[in-house]
């Protein structure tokens, strides 16, 4: 058993709703100078006939937006782990551009990756005709979305679109929970470190297993550093696929988990042209829900992009804790993989079934 730090931790990610609202660092807005950088940029590809998984850094230059993103890079890294950015043009460009427009920008921040079974490096999430295939997934429905972390470094979220009501977002700091836990339910601790199965929501390709087959650490610590791996849903499914349930004790520990994320969450307005920003390791996002839409011009649309960061932060064990939850079938390949045909080819795993580190 891995020795399970008994010291709460005090650093700009143990933040609570009241720390975002008396420091607004946190938010940052597009100039005209930065449209300008990003239109020229969008003309330039669009010259070169690029398709978007040839769009790099290199080749999509945005020279008056670089202080600002390496900001927000700053801030997901070594701070609170969330950002948001307001005013990007999703009313001056059709959706074939804002997918271009915002692939561009993000490449200035990481390695963009697949997300679903058709290898789409921008998703939309949406319960509308644009709703992605991706196995037993669903993304997009008007029911409210509980805390959770994605499968990537990063989640960003583009909203493009979003329904009458509006609905507020959420976003919680999971090292504020780990200092919940040690306070309240210290006890806690060693099964959220041993961690959890993770399903695969019938996405894993041929000769993989339906479930990631190795435990996924809820908490797991490096160099001092706490890691956050957390979606009920992905584990519960892990149970059911083997036959099983939560025993009583998983249950309370997942509720308590559930309501302190709830509790210390900070919502916001997420209305057309912000992007949100979170690192999976240090924040949970949700939302609340909506009433459903049935006029698709009027449904919420948002554009999802996963990135892997640079020197994002050590792991105890990068195969399992990194990467142990999204390399599996059509996920988690960079779109160098793409155009090389990478993709189509079997991952290399460990005997545990993890894979290994390859890209």
């Amino acid at each position: 058993m891995t020795a399970v730090r008994t010291e709460p931790i005090i650093d700009a990610s143990a933040w609570v709703e009241n720390d975002l609202m008396q420091d607004k660092s946190w938010e940052h807005t597009l100039s005209d100078n930065h449209l300008a950088d990003l239109d020229n940029a969008l003309k330039n590809v669009r010259k070169l006939e690029f398709q978007l998984a040839e769009i790099t850094s290199d080749t999509f230059p945005l020279p008056a937006l670089e202080p600002m993103l390496s900001k927000i890079q700053d801030e997901l890294k070594a701070g609170r782990g969330f950002a948001l950015m307001h005013g990007f043009p999703v009313n001056d460009y059709n959706l074939e551009d804002q997918v271009m427009l915002y692939w561009g920008l993000c490449t200035h921040l990481g390695i963009g990756i697949t997300q679903n079974s058709q290898a789409d490096l921008v998703q939309y999430v949406t319960d509308g005709r644009l709703q992605p295939q991706q196995g037993a997934r669903k993304v997009g429905s008007p029911r409210a979305a509980t805390l959770h972390n994605d499968l990537t470094d990063c989640v960003s979220l583009l909203s493009v679109r979003q329904p009458p009501d509006s609905p507020l977002s959420y976003v919680a700091s999971s090292t504020t929970l780990y200092n919940e836990i040690l306070r309240q339910h210290p006890e806690y601790l060693p099964l959220l470190y041993n961690g959890f199965i993770w399903d695969r929501q019938d996405e894993e390709a041929d000769g993989e297993t339906p479930t990631s087959n190795y435990a996924v650490p809820f908490f797991s610590e490096e160099e001092g550093i706490i890691s956050c791996r957390y979606n009920r849903s992905w584990i519960r499914k892990g149970f059911e696929r083997r036959g099983q349930e939560f025993t009583p004790e998983e249950t309370e520990i997942l509720d308590f988990i559930d309501q302190m994320t709830f509790e210390n969450r900070f919502e916001f307005q997420f209305p057309a042209g912000d992007i949100q920003f979170c690192n999976n390791y240090l924040v949970m996002h949700g939302r609340a829900a909506h009433e459903p839409v049935e006029d698709e011009s009027r449904k919420r649309l948002l554009l999802r992009i996963w990135l892997d960061l640079p020197n994002v932060r050590p792991f105890t064990d990068e195969s399992i804790i990194r990467y142990g939850v999204v390399r599996h079938g059509q996920l988690g390949w960079t779109a160098a993989d793409l155009l090389s045909g990478h993709n189509h080819h079997p991952r290399q795993r460990r005997n545990d079934g993890a894979s290994l580190i390859e890209n």
